[in-house]
């Protein structure tokens, strides 16, 4: 893959990047609705297409913020159509790294030392680049490490590209009035804590050790001498990623075993610690081959307070989404429903969230889920093609529900896909003997 020299770091710079990527995708509507002349029946298959190798294709020579976000929307599988899913998820392993010029300079302004000064064997070739940062390999005292490098001026340009991510996912999700603001704040506040990596050194640390008792997960150890706020060196993990491992003919047992696993790791996260790692794409889990789950990235923490814990789980439970009364209290606890809503969005929003929290509540309420069941999974894309194109939902504030339902629900989903990509039957409750 080709390598970098360098990332534009400063507002303008970035900035045009942006506005030629914009151009590029007018030229693709242009392109679109040309050929629809013709040809009436023309779908926008090939417009997504387009678009969204265009917009990736800007977003990663930028790396930072704007690329974070790509990845983030390309776990929305039921929100995107597929062309961005697949294209996006790209960012999740198939990024251009930096190139071996970039990183020695890169790693001496943090450490204060080249990378051969400090290890003794180091590769100066990238074993995966994503969105903030690039891990290579290393060698120290006969240990195999794994050495993050953060992408030079990522940190500091974090408002910056989220001020021009902003109009697109207004549009996109519909946002409107200043109270959109908590949520782009709420994702500006946690990017500015994934690119502090001594932060993100004391969170592991915690987490994996909290977790530790938990059966067939494994953490590494995290090396506070080798580290900084932009360098971050934990031990080397072997195993195949997730999404390699979903993809070969594993024994369902095995995926029972891994679902199982990785459910008890995040119930226990939530229930327990009232903090959760929230970034669970298949990039940050690997399979060894002890057949133990391997969770490698801690970046993204965030903590569940206990008056949006408590009204959430409550609405997990099927008796408080079927009773009227509690059901509506707790809508305008968690903001869902406010006091200036019209009739008609009470109305509307009242009934798409029962219907959205009777399906995705559903694990929740049995004693065993099977999360590689069709039915479960037909549910929840029946429910979000027939609101896609309900042009009802597009007349009204999209404004809805608490900041922390953002991560919250991102964990879930993301949770979810997971356990379905490795067909996992788990036990529910199972994860309640080790709070």
């Amino acid at each position: 893959m080709k390598t970098l020299d360098r990332i534009p770091t400063g507002k303008i710079e970035r900035a045009g990047k942006l506005v030629k990527t914009g151009v590029k995708v007018g030229g693709n509507y242009v392109k679109y609705y040309s050929k629809k002349l013709v040809d009436p029946s023309m779908t926008k298959d090939e417009l997504n297409e387009d678009n969204a190798g265009d917009i990736y294709d800007g977003l990663k020579s930028l790396k930072g913020s704007a690329l974070k976000v790509a990845q983030m929307l390309s776990m929305e599988k039921s929100l995107l159509p597929s062309a961005y899913v697949e294209k996006f998820s790209l960012s999740q392993f198939s990024v251009p790294p930096l190139s071996a010029p970039l990183v020695r300079k890169t790693f001496k302004k943090y450490q204060g030392k080249y990378p051969e000064e400090i290890f003794d064997e180091f590769e100066k070739d990238s074993i995966n680049a994503a969105s903030i940062g690039q891990v290579h390999k290393a060698v120290k005292d006969g240990r195999k490490l794994a050495v993050k490098i953060q992408y030079p001026g990522v940190a500091e340009s974090i408002s910056s590209d989220l001020a021009l991510v902003k109009p697109v996912a207004i549009r996109m999700f519909n946002l409107k009035g200043k109270d959109s603001d908590k949520y782009f704040k709420e994702v500006e506040n946690k990017l500015i804590e994934e690119t502090n990596y001594i932060l993100e050194l004391k969170q592991s640390r915690e987490i994996t050790e909290a977790c530790g008792n938990i059966p067939n997960m494994e953490f590494p150890r995290y090396y506070g001498a080798l580290s900084s706020e932009r360098i971050l060196t934990m031990d080397w993990m072997q195993g195949k990623h997730l999404s390699e491992f979903t993809k070969t003919n594993f024994d369902e047992g095995l995926g029972n075993k891994l679902g199982q696993a990785l459910w008890d790791f995040y119930m226990f996260q939530i229930h327990g610690l009232r903090k959760v790692h929230a970034d669970p794409h298949p990039g940050n889990f690997l399979v060894s081959e002890r057949e133990t789950l391997i969770a490698i990235d801690f970046g993204c923490i965030k903590e569940v307070p206990n008056e949006f814990y408590i009204p959430y789980f409550e609405l997990a439970k099927k008796e408080n989404i079927e009773n009227d009364v509690i059901f509506m209290e707790k809508l305008y606890e968690l903001e869902i429903l406010s006091e200036t809503d019209s009739p008609e969005e009470l109305k509307f929003f009242k009934a798409l969230f029962k219907e959205l929290l009777t399906i995705f509540t559903l694990p929740f309420n049995e004693e065993h889920f099977d999360f590689g069941a069709d039915e479960f999974w037909t549910k929840i894309a029946n429910l979000s093609e027939r609101y896609s194109k309900d042009p009802q939902i597009r007349k009204m504030n999209g404004n809805r529900g608490s900041k922390h339902f953002l991560y919250l629900n991102r964990t879930f989903f993301g949770l979810y896909n997971l356990l379905h990509d490795l067909k996992a039957k788990v036990v529910v409750n199972n994860f309640r003997q080790y709070i």
